[in-house]
Parts: structure tokens; sequence; C-alpha cells
């Protein structure tokens, strides 16, 4: 499978037409109010790349009603759809979007698809340890050194840091690979748009979470692997990347996931159960009222992920029914 883009020509449109800066808080988004009658209970089910944001999300919600409960677990994005087919969670935060397996599965029984809004804007990021001194890689590259196929088009193998350019001590270090587990939503996205579809080498070190994908990086000095933005510590380093062989390296920053120079970025997202006929519950609405305010966004900011412009919350908000 060729290499996908993460952001599809519409949404790089819309994200490109906002003329917000997505460094910072857009300061057109909308503050947040308070409304009457909410509340009880939420569960929330799903992605461990948002469980530190959906935490904070409780909380910053919790300031506008006390009376609200939110329960959280975070397990993998894969664990999402069933919790919301099965009525146990409100709430499923993803780190990709939903297969159409899962969609066609919720819809056999509900009657209808699943409610998908785009929260925030996150970065996978390939991590070496602080003191890695590569400048960059390309995708083929990255490919080459998690992937056991190749899929996106490098000659050789890559086993050693000598095999990227790297010289001295370096030379001969053999890479060791740390990855998420397959119930994992950055997991599939890596593989399809870092490997191509490929498949990952039988040694990768599969970690139950993204912190500790860069817990092991940071203990491992030739280590190397993939975990959202907003994971990054002092120990770890964030590789620069090429989408192409050859091609100039970007950072992983806000202007670059946006215009699309990084090549993984992508949308992370909360799924609801909302039947199109009765609308979202009062409940689940307001919540995601609140995460797509300023105040939600700040706690996007806060946790170390990309926001979204007023503009695009604004278009979800009417999109979803959320105004």
């Amino acid at each position: 499978m060729s290499l996908k883009k993460v952001f599809t020509a519409g949404i790089a449109a819309t994200l490109l037409t906002s003329g917000a800066v997505l460094a910072e808080v857009d300061p057109n988004l909308p503050g947040y109010q308070r409304v009457a009658g909410i509340s009880g209970n939420l569960s929330s089910i799903g992605s461990d790349t948002l469980n530190n944001m959906m935490t904070l999300w409780a909380e910053e919600f919790a300031k506008f009603y006390p009376n609200v409960n939110i329960q959280i677990q975070g397990a993998g994005s894969s664990t999402a759809p069933p919790a919301l087919i099965e009525g146990t969670a409100n709430l499923g935060p993803m780190s990709r979007a939903m297969r159409a397996s899962e969609i066609r599965t919720f819809e056999d029984r509900h009657g209808y698809a699943p409610t998908e809004i785009p929260v925030a804007i996150d970065m996978v990021a390939v991590y070496v340890n602080k003191d890695n001194p590569i400048q960059g890689l390309s995708l083929p590259q990255v490919d080459a050194i998690f992937s056991a196929t190749r899929a996106c088009g490098y000659a050789n193998d890559i086993t050693t840091w000598g095999q990227v350019g790297l010289t001295g001590a370096w030379a001969n270090r053999d890479i060791t690979l740390y990855s998420r587990n397959a119930v994992s939503g950055t997991y599939g996205f890596f593989k399809e748009n870092a490997l191509c579809g490929g498949d990952f080498k039988s040694t990768i070190n599969e970690q139950p979470g993204s912190s500790a994908v860069v817990r092991g990086v940071e203990q491992t000095i030739n280590g190397i692997g993939y975990s959202g933005i907003g994971y990054k510590t002092s120990g770890v380093r964030v590789v620069p990347l090429a989408k192409e062989h050859g091609g100039q390296f970007a950072e992983a920053n806000g202007e670059n996931a946006v215009s699309g120079d990084y090549p993984l970025a992508r949308f992370l997202y909360v799924y609801a159960n909302a039947n199109p006929t009765t609308g979202m519950a009062p409940l689940e609405r307001e919540f995601f009222r609140m995460v797509l305010s300023k105040e939600g966004q700040e706690v996007v900011h806060r946790d170390g992920y990309v926001t979204l412009p007023a503009s695009v919350a604004a278009r979800f908000m009417k999109e979803k029914g959320l105004e």
C-alpha cells in the first residue's frame, strides 16, 4: 500500500484556510458557558494516547458541573468501539478513526453510525535517546528500521545506527525498537502511515502504553520508538522526518502538522452514541461543547498537543449539532 497522507485534501484545506497558528490556543475560540440541569455519570473507555487529556478535560468539566462524575479507562483505541456498542461507555476516545468494520458493527446494533468528533491534533513522534545525534530520518528509513517488509521502498534493512549515517561509537550500535501493542490506535496508525501498511519486525519491544515506549527509549541509548508528541520528556529527542528519502526534514510542530510537511500528523477523536433522531444526550453534548471551547482547547495545549483553530472547532460544532 502506498503511503497515505494523514491530512486528506479536505482536512488540510480546512486547517490551512483557518488562518490560525496552532502553536497556541486560538484567541477566537469562545469561552464555555455553563447551562442548567446537567448532572449524572459519564464513562470513557478507549485510547491510551488520550487518557491524560480525558482526565484533564474531566477536571475542567467538574469546575462547571461538580455533580458530574466521569470514569476514565485508557487501555487502547480498539477498546472504544466495543464499549460504545455494548453501552458500557458514553465516550470512546480514539487516536485513529474507527475502521469500517467497527462502524458496521455499531450500525448493526444501533441502526445508525457512531458520532465522530475530532478534538485535537496530534503528531506521532519518532523518539530517540537524548544523546543520540541523528539529525533526521526519511519515512522509508523509518520503515526499514521498524518493519520486516520495507513496503515504503527502502532498499536495505536497517539494524544499526551506522546505516543511517552515524559515525564513531554509534556506527556499530544495534538499534533497539520500542513499539505500542496491537490494541493501540497509535500502533495501527504507525503501521499504516510509517510502514506503508507493512509488518513490524518480530524484534520490536511491545509496550502497553505510550509513556512506556518513551521510558524505554530514555533508558536505552541505542533505542528508538514512536508515541504521541504529548509524551515527550527531557530524556528523549524527537527526530525530524521527511516524507521521501532525500527530502527535507520537518520538525514535529503545529505549523508543520497543519501544512502537512510533518508526515505523521493526525486528528484525535472522541466518539459517542448519538441517535440522529433524538440528538446527543445533554450530558455528553455539554462535555463536547466544553472540549471544543477555549477552556477545552487550553487543556489540549497544556497537555502538549496541537489545538484546533476556532473556525475548525466551529465547523465541528455545527456538523455534530453542538451549537
